[in-house]
């Protein structure tokens, strides 16, 4: 252990069979052909799968974990595609149900530049949001180690109240939960609102995650809820795109970097960086060691077109870190 002293440990037991859980949206990409063109200008389309929850599941999938999804899909061919690539990818779909209503698996279309990255994603009765805590899924909680919630799952008030209720019961079983706010305005009624769903979600948190602008929909003041939280207890972590990330452990703060690489687009570097985060936690123990895995899991991603499929497994995760180093390093203050 390189952990300095002050900073908040989580611990997990060994006897679980899971290690996580992961609750919310997979759909299904497409990528306008040529890279660098807009969706207007497509000659072609290639398809992965993507979705936040998704993505983080297969994350966690390749870097070696025994992870599940908990959402639903339409009984369709495209719900048929995202449920083919979960199952390739190692992410395990018991606890994933079928809708049989109007509801339908999302589509994104997303290009693939550098910068005035164009993204569609059609959500229009969504299948995800048809999530329930079944019994299985009640009985499944009390065996995972972790459970990660991507803040879409919060959206409707049925799903959300499913989405509490696995957050409560996990909370109560020992099973460390990971609320990624996942903000996207056109989702919510209003600002309020949102803040009212965050605040109540994030009471069964163990970890928070966001950007500054989802932290901001949260919190009046990020200083002030990092200070509540962690007298709490809680950890905070604070993704800052091209800059890295802070995390807030006990009374410390660990502020990392990036890998620098080429990138292709922008996107799918979160849902890499949080995955690889809680798995390397998970296996080292060590918050710097973590972060580093995540950073470099996140840089692999953006400089690869699509998302799941641009996870990387741990040869390549360790590939990257052999050949260049995070800038600027992971320091403790």
């Amino acid at each position: 252990m390189s952990e300095q002293s002050g900073v908040t440990n989580l611990s997990f037991e060994a006897d679980r069979v899971w290690d996580a859980f992961v609750v919310g949206r997979a759909g299904l990409d497409l990528y306008p052909e040529p890279d660098g063109c807009q969706i207007k200008d497509a000659l072609s389309f290639s398809s992965d799968m993507g979705g936040s929850a998704g993505n983080i599941a297969v994350a966690m999938a390749k870097a070696g974990a025994k992870v599940g999804l908990i959402s639903a899909l339409s009984k369709d061919g495209v719900g048929d595609f995202v449920k083919a690539r979960l199952i390739s990818e190692g992410v395990d779909i018991s606890l994933t149900s079928d809708t049989l209503g109007n509801e339908r698996t999302s589509l994104a279309l997303a290009e693939v530049r550098k910068t005035d990255c164009g993204v569609v994603i059609y959500r229009n009765d969504p299948a995800d949001l048809k999530v329930t805590c079944s019994d299985a899924v009640k009985g499944a909680l009390p065996q995972s180690r972790n459970l990660v919630i991507t803040g879409t799952s919060l959206i409707d008030i049925d799903s959300r109240a499913q989405t509490l209720e696995m957050m409560r019961l996990a909370s109560a079983s020992g099973c460390h939960v990971w609320l990624d706010l996942d903000y996207r305005s056109w989702n919510w009624p209003s600002l309020e609102i949102t803040r009212q769903v965050y605040l109540e979600a994030a009471q069964y948190a163990t970890v928070v995650i966001g950007n500054e602008e989802e932290f901001a929909v949260l919190c009046d003041s990020l200083d002030s809820y990092i200070d509540d939280g962690l007298a709490r207890q809680k950890i905070v972590v604070l993704k800052r795109g091209m800059d890295g990330a802070s995390l807030y452990v006990g009374n410390a703060r660990l502020d990392c970097g990036v890998y620098a690489v080429e990138t292709v687009k922008p996107y799918g570097a979160g849902d890499a960086f949080l995955g690889n985060l809680i798995v390397n936690y998970m296996s080292h123990g060590d918050w710097r060691q973590a972060a580093d895995a995540g950073s470099a899991a996140a840089a692999i991603v953006v400089s690869k077109r699509g998302c799941a499929s641009a996870m990387p497994n741990s040869d390549q995760l360790k590939s990257m870190q052999r050949s260049q180093i995070m800038t600027p390093a992971a320091h403790w203050s």
